[in-house]
């Protein structure tokens, strides 16, 4: 009976975000299923809006209705996530009270006129924020995935995106010294990009993630968030329980053999940690497979990426572009894909390889990123022999 009404309920939720969407008023919506809407859960508001997406709705679409979403639905939502101070979810929300507040700092300074000492601090910190963001999109999303709530995260980095943009700007501005007057309107709006943002992960993403991942999960979530790091907003972060023992299978201890030689697993591995490039394997399913563990690792790479669709690992608005990529590749069209990109004082090749067999069947895609910095630099020669 309790399935059948859960059923029910989903029905009726997916009616009235399609009624949203066609743009009707969600104070009425909210009277005619105010009994309904009592008690709706964050999770089945996720599941509702992946279905909206495979109906047709295009994710930005629904990214513009997350605002009505959560008016129409705030009653009903959860206070907030109750976790412990080990827990991922307690850093991520501590981090968005300190963003929120250091953004409303700036605002109010840019707002009472003059130069304060301050800002320049506030936007140092600001500007050590993008792990928050890693830390969301490469390993608490996948493991969302995983569990089959996909579109919250989707539409999530789609705002991630905007709040770099906007969070750029105000850094920019403060560095300089623009007038206090565009500096309060710049600030502004990202303190209230901010406010929406973290109400829809604090009301709608984080109570779906904890009420699907598992405790032996979360452990691991904070062991990869540890490897990316904090922002300075995350005052003391506390240490987790350690994860249970896991029984993982057993690779093969023999060599592994080649056409040309043969290597033990750790050799290979061991080879694949120390090229000086970053490479990732993605399968011929898109599924991502394997990264090497290269000591300066220039794109962030966490063990929860392991397993998921490619598509999910870039911006909506490059998600596009690589499976054009990816059908070349497939298609036999196409043989290398290059981008290069400046990164601070950096210059990062980017380049994509499609694998295949000997018979030339594609097997999958092979990226492969590097710091070409002091190569464009060279001149001359060095030869062996002057090395001694």
């Amino acid at each position: 009976m309790s399935e059948l009404i859960s059923t029910q309920r989903k029905e009726a939720l997916r009616k009235i975000l399609s009624r949203l969407h066609a743009g009707e008023d969600p104070a009425a919506l909210k009277d005619e299923f105010q009994d309904l809407l009592r008690d709706v859960t964050p999770l089945e508001i996720s599941q509702i809006e992946a279905e909206l997406v495979k109906e047709g709705v295009p994710r930005e679409e629904l990214m513009s209705l997350c605002d009505v979403h959560m008016a129409l639905f705030k009653d009903s939502l959860a206070q907030g996530p109750k976790v412990p101070d080990w827990h991922p979810i307690k850093i991520l929300l501590e981090e968005h009270e300190g963003m929120l507040g250091a953004a409303e700092r700036i605002w109010n300074l840019a707002r009472a006129g003059g130069k304060s000492d301050e800002l320049p601090a506030l936007a140092e910190k600001l500007a050590d924020t993008e792990s928050h963001y890693q830390r969301e999109e490469n390993v608490l999303f996948p493991y969302l995935e995983r569990h089959g709530i996909t579109e919250p995260p989707a539409i999530m980095w789609m705002e991630h995106d905007r709040i770099r943009a906007e969070r750029k700007g105000v850094i920019s501005l403060i560095e300089e010294g623009a007038p206090e007057k565009l500096l309060a309107v710049k600030a502004k709006g990202l303190y209230e990009l901010f406010a929406e943002h973290f109400q829809k992960e604090g009301k709608i993403l984080f109570p779906s993630a904890l009420e699907v991942i598992t405790e032996t999960e979360w452990r691991k979530i904070r062991r990869e968030f540890d490897e990316i790091g904090y922002t300075p907003f995350a005052s003391k972060v506390p240490p987790a329980p350690a994860v249970d023992a896991e029984l993982e299978a057993e690779g093969e201890t023999g060599e592994i053999r080649f056409a040309a030689g043969s290597l033990s697993p750790q050799e290979l591995e061991a080879i694949f940690d120390n090229l000086p490039v970053d490479i990732t394997f993605i399968d011929k399913d898109d599924r991502v497979r394997y990264f090497n563990q290269a000591p300066d690792r220039i794109f962030v790479r966490s063990p929860a990426i392991v397993g998921r669709a490619v598509q999910n690992c870039h911006p909506q608005k490059s998600v596009a572009i690589v499976n054009r990529i990816l059908e070349e590749f497939k298609a036999g069209t196409r043989d290398v894909a290059e981008f290069w990109i400046n990164m601070g004082d950096k210059t990062v090749y980017i380049r994509y390889f499609p694998v295949r067999d000997g018979n030339g069947e594609y097997l999958g895609t092979l990226e492969v990123t590097q710091d070409i910095t002091k190569i464009k630099s060279l001149a001359g020669e060095k030869r062996l022999l002057d090395e001694a």
